[in-house]
């Protein structure tokens, strides 16, 4: 009985065991089949969808295979950065404090470093992707990170406030740096280098700010003030199409096919708003609008008093030097005699919606803010209508243009400094300016105009004793809302 019992037992334990391992590998087949199922859709996936699943910081070779890994040379960066450091300081130092004061905010008196030090942890290079896009030249793109332990304190004066020490903190930089090579025909094959942080992905410096020794609430707007001055040098001065030329080789060199030159002119006509938001406890908004492709080259219509439909007609002349890329960026405030004025909203227009030589008409809804993904008032802000004439240059009207840039920049400077504005950032108006494009004739009488041209081709100064060249994009990301757009050939002819 128990031999019996016994057999019976072995074969039903032998059967669940075959029955169990069967199951368990059916399990493992499907299990394989489903990930590479899902391995095949996330190969699929384009780098906005990757965004959303791994975050906005995730490493380019992640999604552009092209990007090759370079271990070694991060180990080799680690162990050459505190030389880097020490010797980049001093440059820093010496380059960034006079953008500081060109582009300080009007209610900043004086923006220089009390220290600076950049630590001793060295940046990463996630990935490296080298290409030829033209004949003579080698394309290196570079997927910079660096989350560092640096020591900046930025010394911070305002009007009646005696000089607080600002420290920037937990600093983090997410960017992707193109370096263009000339090459030549003689030692060392290269002729010049080009250095620019490319638009897309959009570079990102994120710090947090404290006061040492005291507290920001005695500067109010101050954090908001130092991040604008921050995000407008870098999309200013480095974001593609704009960029740092470096001749090497101790030969002269041409360097002007480098360069970026103006490309055309934008003819703008601030026609009127609607509908705007109204900030005034009493009465209504006293709105003008300000208008920039790039921030150092800003105009401003005049302002009309207490009307939330304001009626403007005033025509603007502006440079465009990289018509692919730019945008024209349209801010309309509320005029306040005491405190500062009040931004009621914001739109952008890019420029490669413009045809050349066609008149566009356009309204525009305003926004809170060009990145509504930090904005929780979603509220209606109003239109603005416009009416835009793209004009592109010839040979003859680059050279002028380079030429009113430069003269541009000089007046703003003598301005600055007689006090009839406060930072060479301040928008003008026609009875402010006295600058002129050089490239048409003036506008009927009672047009506010100022033909702030912005060129960004052999830029007036030296920045680290280089040639700087280019433009800017818009300081944040975001699109303009068109509400009706039409565009025509006939109407008024925009001043040429």
């Amino acid at each position: 009985m128990g031999l019996i019992s016994g057999v019976v037992m072995g074969m039903l334990f032998g059967v669940a065991l075959m029955a169990g391992w069967r199951r368990m590998m059916a399990y493992r087949s499907e299990k394989r089949v489903a990930k590479a199922a899902d391995i095949k859709v996330l190969a699929s996936l384009g780098r906005e969808e990757l965004k959303k699943i791994c975050g906005e910081h995730f490493p380019e070779w992640v999604s552009f295979p092209v990007y090759e890994q370079v271990k070694w040379l991060n180990k080799q960066l680690s162990k050459l950065w505190p030389f880097i450091a020490d010797a980049g300081e001093m440059v820093i130092k010496e380059s960034v404090e006079p953008l500081l004061e060109q582009y300080r905010p009007v209610g900043i008196t004086s923006l220089k470093f009390s220290k600076l030090s950049l630590g001793r942890v060295a940046p990463k290079i996630e990935g490296i992707r080298v290409q030829s896009l033209k004949e003579g030249q080698i394309t290196m793109d570079i997927d910079f990170r660096w989350g560092g332990d640096p020591s900046i304190i930025l010394a911070v004066e305002a009007i009646a406030v005696a000089s607080i020490p600002i420290q920037l903190k937990d600093l983090q930089v997410f960017t992707v740096v193109r370096v263009m090579f000339q090459l030549a025909e003689e030692i060392p094959c290269i002729s010049a280098v080009v250095v620019a942080l490319l638009s897309e992905p959009k570079p990102r410096i994120d710090y947090t700010l404290k006061a040492v020794g005291g507290s920001l609430t005695a500067l109010p707007g101050i954090a908001e003030m130092i991040e604008d001055t921050v995000n407008t040098i870098v999309t200013d001065m480095l974001q593609w199409p704009h960029r740092i030329v470096v001749p090497i080789g101790g030969i002269p060199v041409d360097v002007s096919e480098l360069e970026l030159k103006p490309q055309g002119k934008l003819t703008i006509q601030v026609v009127k708003a609607n509908e705007l938001k109204n900030k005034e406890m009493i009465g209504k908004s006293d709105p003008y609008t300000v208008l920039h492709i790039r921030p150092l080259f800003k105009v401003k219509t005049k302002v009309i008093e207490d009307n939330l439909n304001p009626v403007w007609n005033e025509t603007f002349e502006l440079i465009a030097e990289d018509k692919e890329t730019q945008s024209l960026i349209i801010e309309v405030f509320d005029k306040d005699d005491i405190g500062q004025d009040k931004k009621l909203g914001i739109t952008k227009l890019p420029l490669i919606d413009l045809e050349s030589e066609k008149l566009k008409e356009i309204e525009l809804r305003l926004l809170p803010s060009l990145d509504m993904t930090k904005v929780k008032d979603k509220k209606d802000h109003g239109t603005i209508a416009l009416k835009v004439f793209y004009h592109e240059f010839n040979k003859e009207e680059q050279l002028a243009a380079l030429e009113a840039e430069k003269k541009s920049l000089e007046e703003r400077k003598q301005m600055k400094e007689a006090g009839m504005i406060g930072s060479t950032m301040d928008a003008l108006d026609g009875a402010a300016s006295l600058v002129s494009t050089g490239i048409g004739a003036g506008l009927g009488a009672g047009v506010g105009i100022v033909g702030a041209v912005g060129s960004g081709l052999t830029k007036a100064g030296k920045f680290m004793g280089r040639t700087i060249t280019g433009t800017s994009a818009s300081r944040r990301s975001g699109a303009s809302t068109p509400v009706n757009s039409t565009q025509e050939n006939g109407g008024v002819k925009p001043q040429q």
